[in-house]
């Protein structure tokens, strides 16, 4: 007995998981300073809620993460939600990676 092909459409899958954030965001563009909140985060980025922009409009982020100072970033708005906007961070730096890293770990699944 010959069983049917099924058609799985492509789905991106995530290189980097996701953990709630909850923390306040500053976010810098040209035209001025917001603060915005940050739904989640991963090594690769946000999604900031409450934050309006245009996709691959460029941002300055400053993020405090708990247990550590206030880093700052680069990103680009990859994603404009109903919500909000996905951020990808740019050039991230050793020490970025590690901090990211630093308030990850204990929170992934």
């Amino acid at each position: 007995m010959r069983v049917p092909s099924i058609q799985v459409p492509d789905v991106p899958q995530r290189t980097h998981p996701r953990v709630p954030a909850g923390f306040a965001v500053e976010v810098r563009t040209k035209e001025g300073a917001w603060v915005a909140q940050a739904r989640d985060l991963s090594m690769a980025g946000l999604l900031l809620v409450g934050f309006a922009a245009e996709t691959g409009e460029v941002l300055q982020l400053s993020i405090a993460l708990p247990s550590d100072h206030v880093r700052a970033f680069r990103g680009r708005v990859t994603r404009v939600h109903s919500e909000g906007v996905a951020v990808e961070f740019e050039r991230l730096d050793w020490d970025d990676l590690f901090a990211l890293a630093r308030f990850l770990h204990p929170r992934l699944p």
